[in-house]
């Protein structure tokens, strides 16, 4: 069993699609299906139900990727070491972020990242915050900019960036539109707008909900910031956001103090003992 086999397999888990995995490695196509044939034949188990559309785990696929992305996470530490100390910033720097965080621009970032360190290859995904801290966790990303939803895994470091007011979003023909601002109480039972599982907003919505002694019920849930003000802007519900979502569109929705509202602070994760292409990255990230 070889690196290379490892990275292949990770590969081809991570996208559920060889065509997609090959283009990612950059080697042919042919080339990752016998790399994973030849996986498979020393392991004497399938890894993955092949389709014509997607590929799924097995049992033993699933059994062995949490040991290959640690084997991985591993060997590019000990790469990552003697970079270090030869003076090099080399590998790989896997990021993961929650779309619209409102304090950190992110293309910016790692257009100043890449500049500084020609030599190592970005990789970005967008997700919930509370899947990115588990990557994090997991070896799955070196570094995630994330809301902390109060969710922090074993081996996690959270670095608080920003923190911002949550507030109610509505239509300006809706009765809280005419409200400096309302308690959390006035939004039992009524019509929401919310993102889908796992995401911030979500999150800290229902423990806030919860505390105050009743559900979190979303009518509509959307995994965006522009739908969801499209659907509040219909007046379909109001949503529960961040004070940076009310300034994308102040011309059209209100926004309305929420008392007892959570807070919504911005912080990095990252692993308690970051690489060094993920120091050099939270280092560029810290205020002057």
């Amino acid at each position: 069993m070889e690196l290379r086999q490892l990275q292949h397999f990770v590969a081809v888990a991570e996208e559920r699609h060889f065509t997609r995995a090959a283009e990612l490695l950059r080697i042919s196509q042919s080339g990752l299906s016998a790399s994973i044939r030849s996986l498979e034949q020393e392991l004497g188990t399938s890894l993955f139900v092949r389709s014509t559309r997607r590929v799924e785990l097995t049992a033993a696929g699933q059994a062995l990727l949490a040991d290959s992305v640690r084997t991985l996470a591993s060997a590019a530490a000990a790469r990552n070491a003697v970079a270090a100390v030869r003076g090099l910033l080399s590998g790989r720097l896997t990021i993961g972020a929650e779309p619209c965080l409102g304090s950190v621009d992110l293309p910016a970032e790692l257009a100043a990242f890449r500049t500084a360190n020609p030599g190592v290859e970005v990789r970005l995904r967008y997700s919930g915050s509370e899947e990115l801290v588990e990557d994090v966790a997991g070896g799955r990303a070196d570094v995630a900019l994330v809301v902390d939803t109060g969710h922090t895994p074993a081996g996690v470091v959270l670095r608080p960036l920003s923190t911002q007011e949550m507030l109610v979003l509505c239509h300006p023909e809706h009765p809280f539109a005419a409200e400096e601002s309302i308690p959390l109480e006035r939004l039992r039972g009524e019509p929401l707008v919310g993102f889908q599982e796992g995401w911030a907003a979500q999150s800290l919505t229902r423990r806030a909900f919860a505390a105050a002694g009743f559900d979190y019920r979303a009518a509509m849930e959307v995994n965006d910031v522009h739908p969801l003000l499209d659907l509040v802007g219909y007046n379909l519900g109001v949503a529960v956001v961040p004070a940076s979502f009310a300034r994308k569109r102040p011309e059209a929705l209100r926004a309305v103090r929420l008392q007892d509202a959570p807070a919504w602070s911005v912080a990095v994760a990252v692993a308690d003992q970051p690489s060094p292409a993920a120091s050099a990255f939270l280092t560029q990230l810290e205020p002057d």
